[in-house]
């Protein structure tokens, strides 16, 4: 008892980091339980993924997708406080240009945000708003299918899996990123000092399988309703493969130009994974011809 109470704890101590979402007082704070919780980093992204999921469904009901793909990342944004989003324009800002390594970690420590953030933010941003909303809009072969009516209803539970995928597999990139890599910023100003600067493999193992839990659940709910659990297979497969080469670009991408991650790097990680994630999900549900 004691242990699965730890692990609820470790898992709170997660979840308060990187949300706005209140923890009982009870969890209390240990500095080596921040490095701890590391394992349910995917955990808390399934929370967001399924908070974003339920707000698409909520929205879709009295406006049209695109509507309801912008209030529901408008909510996850609000919910992380947009924790990542700005790791990613402080990120484009330190390594959009061809300075040193010296000069992009200055960078990363303005609160400003540059020319590089800003187009970087919007690119990012739009391509996800477009990635969803194509996911959730029928095509016209659909419409005039035997099942158009519930062609809505499918589409739109299809992309609410999308984000719960996406958000928890790109959570686990940033895990892996921080046991692949060193830190490679000012150990004094770190902002990833908080989580620990290192994960141990049992970390890294620990959080892989939360991850596979979570597609699990996903394929059983989708088995005991009825539909088709080939293509959700197919869909995670390749959107798993698609994070995790967009995991091994940034992994080359740090290790380059910083030497290794920053907590910067580590929202980039996140939001450059879960958009290729999403990418690749949206090939799978609406493939091109």
């Amino acid at each position: 008892m004691r242990f699965l109470i730890h692990e609820i704890r470790l898992f709170f101590i997660a979840l308060q980091f990187f949300t706005r979402v209140p923890v009982p007082a009870w969890v209390g704070y240990h500095p080596d339980w921040l490095q701890a919780c590391q394992r349910y980093f995917p955990l808390v992204g399934a929370l967001v993924g399924t908070a974003g999921a339920l707000a698409l469904a909520t929205t879709a009901a009295f406006w049209p997708p695109l509507v309801a793909v912008l209030l529901s990342m408008a909510f996850t944004v609000w919910l992380t406080g947009g924790f990542h989003e700005d790791g990613w324009a402080d990120t484009c800002d330190a390594l959009g240009g061809t300075v040193s390594r010296e000069r992009a970690l200055e960078i990363m420590k303005d609160s400003r945000i540059g020319s590089y953030g800003s187009l970087g933010l919007i690119l990012l941003l739009g391509l996800k708003a477009a990635t969803l909303s194509s996911l959730a809009t029928p095509l016209v072969g659909e419409l005039n299918s035997a099942q158009s009516s519930h062609i809505h209803q499918v589409l739109l539970a299809w992309t609410m899996m999308a984000l719960i995928w996406c958000h928890t597999g790109s959570r686990l990139m940033a895990v892996w990123m921080i046991r692949l890599l060193p830190y490679g910023g000012d150990l004094a100003h770190a902002k990833a000092k908080p989580l620990g600067l290192q994960a141990t493999w049992g970390q890294v193992i620990a959080a892989t399988a939360w991850t596979l839990v979570v597609a699990g659940l996903m394929w059983l709910w989708l088995a005991q309703s009825g539909w088709p659990t080939g293509t959700l297979t197919t869909a995670l497969g390749r959107a798993a493969l698609a994070m995790l080469i967009g995991g091994i670009v940034c992994w080359r991408w740090f290790k380059r130009r910083l030497g290794g991650f920053t907590g910067d790097t580590l929202g980039a990680t996140q939001q450059v994974t879960e958009v290729l994630g999403l990418l690749a999900w949206l090939t799978v549900i609406h493939p091109v011809g």
